[in-house]
C-alpha cells in the first residue's frame, strides 16, 4: 500500500509540471511593460505586450503575424482601440493617451506603442492598467520617469487599486495638498466616534480661551500619533485602537456627569486621548496609500484637513451650546446633562460592537 501511495505521489508530481511546463509554454511571458515619463510639456510612455496576449484579444492567428510591420499596420487602429481604455492612466482631467507610434519587437516576441498625455507641468500620475482581463495571472509592472530619471516602480495584478504618483515640483507638492486636505477634512466630518468625541468636550461650555486649550490639545495628541503611526514608528492594530476610541468617548461623557464644579481637566483629556484617536486617523491615512515620493507633504496636508474639520464642528457646536446658554442657564445645564448620557451610551454601543463584533477592523 505504501508503494502505491509513493507511485501515484509520484505521478501527481509529474502531473503538475508538465501543466506548468505546458501553461509556460503556452503564455511565456503573462506581463506587461509600461513606461511613462513626466515631462515638462507633458506625459510620455511606451506600452509593450506580449504578441499571445494581443493575438488572443484581437482574434488573430498565427500570432507571430503580429511581427510583421505591414500587418501591424493594418491592425494599429484595432490595437489602440482594444488597450487605450485598458491603460488607465489618468493626469489632470486627462485620461486618453493620444498613440504616436507602433512597432513590432521581434526579440522580445511583443508589440510596442508609444504614447503622449497632454498636460503641461503635470503634478501627479495615476495608474491602474488592466491590459489583458482573459488571463488571471497577468500583470502589468509600471516605471515612471520625472525627466528620464527612475522615480517609481508599480506592479499591477487584476484587482490591484489606483496609485497616485506625484511629481517632486511645485505643481507635485500642490497636487498632494488638492488630494489630502479634502480628505482630512471628510474623514472628520464622516467619522461620528470623532465628532462625538469633540461634541463631549464641549458639551460644559466655558470661555473661548478653555476652547481653545481643549482644541488645541486635541491637535497636539493625534498629531503626535498620526504621525508617528503614518512613518510607522508605532503601529498599534486596529481592534484595539477602535475599541479605545470609543472608551474615550464614555470617559468624557462621565467626566461632564461628575466633574460638577471641580477643576477643569477637559485639555488633559483631550491630549491625552487625541493620542488614541490619532492612531485612528493613520489607519484611514493609510489605506490612502501614502506616497513615499511626498511622505511628509501628504502628512501634513491630511492633518490640515483635519484640523479644518474639527474646527468647523467646534464653531458650529460651541456657538450653538453658547446660544442656548445665553438664552437660559437653566437649559443650558439640562442640554449639557442629557447629551452626556448620549455620548455615554454611543460610546459604550461602539465599544461593545468593536470589541466583541470587530467585523472588518
Amino acid at each position: 500500500m505504501t508503494r502505491l501511495y509513493r507511485a501515484l505521489g509520484r505521478l501527481a508530481l509529474v502531473m503538475a509540471l508538465v501543466l506548468l511546463s505546458a501553461r509556460a509554454e503556452a503564455h511565456p511571458s503573462p506581463f506587461s511593460y509600461i513606461d511613462i515619463d513626466i515631462r515638462s510639456d507633458g506625459v510620455y510612455g511606451s506600452l509593450v505586450v506580449h504578441i499571445l496576449d494581443l493575438a488572443h484579444d484581437l482574434s488573430l492567428s498565427p500570432q507571430e503575424q503580429l511581427l510583421d510591420k505591414l500587418v501591424l499596420a493594418q491592425q494599429a487602429n484595432r490595437i489602440e482601440q482594444l488597450l487605450a481604455p485598458r491603460l488607465r492612466i489618468r493626469v489632470g482631467a486627462v485620461t486618453e493617451p493620444q498613440w504616436t507610434a507602433i512597432e513590432p519587437l521581434p526579440d522580445q516576441q511583443a508589440v510596442k506603442l508609444t504614447f503622449v498625455l497632454h498636460a503641461t507641468q503635470a503634478g501627479s500620475v495615476a495608474v491602474q492598467p488592466a491590459m489583458f482581463p482573459y488571463d488571471p495571472l497577468h500583470q502589468s509592472f509600471v516605471n515612471i520617469y520625472e525627466a528620464g530619471t527612475l522615480r517609481q516602480q508599480f506592479v499591477f495584478a487584476p484587482g490591484s487599486s489606483e496609485r497616485t504618483f506625484f511629481a517632486g515640483s511645485t505643481q507635485g507638492v500642490l497636487a498632494v495638498i488638492a488630494m489630502f486636505v479634502p480628505s482630512g477634512v471628510q474623514h472628520i466630518l464622516i467619522g461620528p466616534d470623532h465628532i462625538l468625541f469633540l461634541i463631549g468636550l464641549l458639551l460644559l461650555g466655558g470661555g473661548w480661551r478653555a476652547l481653545v486649550r481643549i482644541v488645541t490639545a486635541f491637535t497636539i495628541g493625534h498629531s503626535i500619533t498620526l504621525s508617528l503611526a503614518a512613518l510607522e514608528v508605532v503601529t498599534p492594530p486596529a481592534r484595539l485602537i477602535e475599541p479605545a476610541i470609543a472608551l474615550s468617548i464614555v470617559f468624557v461623557g462621565a467626566d461632564n456627569l461628575v466633574r460638577g464644579g471641580g477643576r477643569d481637566v477637559r485639555a488633559w483629556i483631550a491630549l491625552v486621548f487625541g493620542l488614541v484617536h490619532g492612531f485612528g486617523f493613520a489607519n484611514v491615512l493609510r489605506e490612502f496609500g501614502l506616497p513615499t515620493e511626498a511622505l511628509g507633504w501628504s502628512l501634513f496636508s491630511f492633518n490640515v484637513g483635519v484640523e479644518i474639520g474639527q474646527l468647523a464642528i467646534v464653531l458650529v457646536v460651541a456657538s450653538a451650546l453658547a446660544a442656548i446658554r445665553q438664552r437660559s442657564e437653566s437649559i443650558g445645564n439640562q442640554v449639557a446633562y442629557a447629551g452626556s448620557l448620549v455620548v455615554i451610551a454611543a460610546g459604550s454601543y461602539w465599544f461593545v460592537q468593536r470589541v466583541f463584533f470587530p467585523a472588518g477592523l
